[in-house]
This record gives C-alpha cells, structure tokens and sequence, in this order.
C-alpha cells in the first residue's frame, strides 16, 4: 500500500466540511495544475493555513500536519480560481437594457449585484473584473465581499465607464467628459473613491486631448486602463495613448483587422520594456448563438437563478421568451462567420489574450459564461487547454499586477483553488461543474 493510500486510511473518518476551527486544510491526491503552465502533478498536496497556501508537494514529500482538514481530491483536476476579466454583475441576463435600466437602479447594490458576484463564486471564479456598473453599488458590493459578509470573487471595479456622452438614461454608470480638464477630473473622482480600473470607450468619438488625459490621470493613480475595441479608429487611438488592455473582437462583420492596426499592435507587442499588451476577446456569444436559439435550455438552468428575487427571475424568462428574436444579436450570425479569424490575427501580433465573458448582458449568465468561453478557445478556435486555463489563472493576476498574491497555487499566495472531477486539460468544459471552491482559504463548495 502506497503512501497515498496509507493517508487516506488513517484519516478515513475525517469528514471534507468547512471547520472555522481547522487552522490547516489539505487538498490531497488531486492532478495538480499549478497555473505556471508546467506538466500537471499526480497525487499532489496542497497544504493551505488560515488564508494562504503554506507548501505545495506530493503525497510522498509533503506530510499532512495531523489534525488537518483533509479534501479528497483523488480522481479530480486541481488548479487555481478562475478568473473572468469581463463582467457586469449590475446585469442578469435580461434582454432590455432600457428596462432594466429604469426597473432596477434601487435594487441593484442589495439583491442583483450580490446574487451576481455569489453566482460567480460558485462556478469557480474566485476574481472578476466589473467593467462597468454605478460607483456607489459596485465599492460597496466590492468591499463587502472583502470584509466577508457576500459569497463572491474578489472584485476589481471600474464603476461607470468613460466616454465622450452617456446614452440617455445611463448617466448613472456611463460619465461624459468634456475637454482635457473635465476629463482628469472624472478620472480623478473615481480614484479618489477607490476603484481598481478605468473602462474607456467609444474612444473615438472622443478629443484627443480628452483620451490623453483619461489615460494619463489613470496611470498617474497607478490604475490600468482598458479600452474597448469595437472600431478601427478605437484600437488606433488607444494604442496612441497607451491604454493597457483592449475589450472584445469588434469591427462588426468586417472578415478582418485593417492591416495597419495589426501593424500597430505588433509594434506594440514588440515593446518588452512596457510588459504584455492585453486583449480581452469575449467571443463566445458569437459561436454559442444559434445553439442557444434552437435550443435554449440554459435559460431554464437554475444556477442563474441563486439569490435573484421571484419577481425578477420571472421579468429575466419573460424578456428571453423569444430568444431568437432579440434585435441585440441579429447580427451575431453574420459575425459568428468572422469571429475565428479575427481571433487568429490577434494571437499572431504576439498580444496576451484573456478570459473574459460580457457576463450579465443578455442571455448571458454568471454561472455558465466562464466555462463556455474557455470552451470555445480550445473546441472551436484550436487554443491547448494550458494556454487557455493560464488566460483564466496566471495571466489575468498579472494584468492587474496582483501575480504576487494570486493567479497560481504557490507557497504564499491566496488559496483561491478550485477542484474539478476529471481532466479539465482533456476535457475543458468539465469546468461547468466545478467541484470545489476555495477562495482565501475560505470554502464555499
């Protein structure tokens, strides 16, 4: 009897509960996916004190402190929280934006955010950057979650987005800047109010004068700025100014990315001396369309549905009855015929891309986003399941510049661990049913 099996039989009688008395929890017997992107460990321990990870080894190098809370993790994929670098937790789902905007403000800091963030959580997410939601709700939802008293990933927050005029009636999470000094004052405000991130968009529509100064305030409070990127002149005048990550695929049903703004990324990319150039994809919308409207089971899956008053799941399955009827996505075939090739232009420029989702916008929901975009790069767009896991792990902890602490299950970082019941490297879409999940040491699946 091997030492792994010893293990299990002296401790046969501990039972795999969250105890507020174990100063030691241990994952043991897992095929360990570390996020550095190394060959996977069999028979791994992950030996994890109060909220971090205190050594990680095998079942023959590294004993488990006796007294230890033991997870059986023998048969399953273990590797670090996911990250989901797009979301919206101010959003459901829902597919009417206009009424969901005059409906909901009241309740979205005590009942629609926090049934988001604990959605998230329990489909392994254990960090999410909000790209967009009113400042008030999205920092207290935020720091809520960090004080312990929400289920949720640890947030990053832009609060509302940056542009050159608001849409009517979004002047809660959408401020207008009018000129260079209005501009640094709104980026100000927001950092002064604490937030983790600036999301500018529609960049083009914008003075110049006004983009320099948004990206320029923000790197002065050392916040990173991301860009949307759904035109042309978007990408070019953020790569002008230095905005550090870019949002979706964009150009509409354009086939491809003029040739000159793939120059110009290259270029970028070529710049070691500045870091990684980020681009944040969400693409999975466009090759998961047409099964959604033939078959769209997932809106009937209850996991969207934790936490989320009766009478706004009710208004979420009404606004989604005719699924494929919603003007938001009558261009989604036509763009689905494009979106590959646009995804292999941007990983040739050498660009850093990220899992990230839109998750919250319509018929879009927090439990299922993560796992179908990950799916999407390795099924459909050929990207090896590593490399996608580290767009979910490593790399998003990088972006914000928090590797030290999170992004790969090491000696002294956060346990934010998740465990999956087989081979996620062979099958990646086990991940829409996440085992385990710990976040800071805390378990919460």
């Amino acid at each position: 009897m091997n030492r792994l099996r010893l293990l299990f039989a002296a401790l046969a009688a501990t039972v795999a509960l969250p105890s507020a008395s174990a100063k030691v929890t241990a994952l043991v017997g897992g095929r360990l996916i570390d996020g550095w992107g190394g060959a996977p460990v069999n028979n791994s321990v992950v030996l994890i004190e109060g909220e971090r990870i205190k050594a990680v080894g095998t079942a023959d190098s590294l004993p488990v402190p006796a007294g230890a809370e033991v997870i059986d993790c023998r048969g399953m994929s273990v590797l670090p929280g996911l990250w989901d670098c797009h979301v919206h937790t101010m959003l459901l789902g829902h597919s009417d934006y206009t009424h969901w905007d005059k409906t909901y403000p009241a309740r979205l800091e005590k009942e629609i955010m926090p049934a988001a963030a604990h959605q998230l959580l329990n489909a392994g997410v254990t960090s999410a950057i909000d790209l967009g939601a009113p400042l008030g709700p999205s920092l207290s939802v935020r720091d809520r979650i960090n004080r312990g008293e929400l289920p949720g990933p640890t947030l990053y927050v832009s609060g509302p987005f940056i542009q050159h005029e608001p849409y009517p009636g979004t002047e809660d999470f959408r401020w207008g800047v009018k000129g260079a000094a209005d501009a640094r004052a709104k980026v100000r405000q927001l950092a002064d109010a604490g937030v983790n991130v600036i999301k500018l968009i529609d960049q083009d529509q914008m003075a110049e004068d006004e983009i320099k100064a948004v990206v320029d305030e923000a790197h002065a409070h050392k916040l990173p700025v991301v860009a949307h990127a759904h035109r042309p002149n978007e990408i070019r005048l953020g790569l002008k100014y230095g905005v550090d990550r870019f949002e979706h695929t964009g150009l509409a049903t354009a086939p491809e990315y003029p040739a000159d703004v793939i120059a110009a990324l290259q270029e970028r990319t070529a710049q070691m001396a500045l870091g990684p150039m980020f681009w944040c994809p969400t693409i999975e919308g466009f090759f998961n369309y047409d099964d959604n409207v033939r078959n769209p089971m997932h809106i009937e899956e209850p996991g969207w549905q934790l936490d989320v008053p009766t009478d706004i799941v009710a208004d979420i399955k009404g606004s989604l009855k005719n699924p494929g009827w919603l003007a938001y996505y009558q261009i989604t075939p036509l763009r689905a015929k494009t979106s590959a090739a646009k995804f292999a232009q941007l990983q040739k420029t050498g660009l850093v891309l990220l899992i990230g989702t839109d998750s919250g916008i319509p018929m879009k929901f927090h439990n299922q986003s993560t796992w179908r975009e990950l799916d999407i790069w390795v099924s459909k767009l050929g990207v090896d399941s590593m490399t996608a896991l580290r767009a979910a792990t490593y790399w998003p902890a990088v972006s914000m510049k928090v590797d030290k602490d999170y992004g790969t299950i090491s000696q002294g970082k956060y346990a934010d661990i998740i465990a999956v019941k087989g081979d996620v490297l062979r099958y990646i879409n086990l991940l829409q049913r996440v085992d385990v999940v710990l976040k800071h040491g805390q378990r919460y699946k």
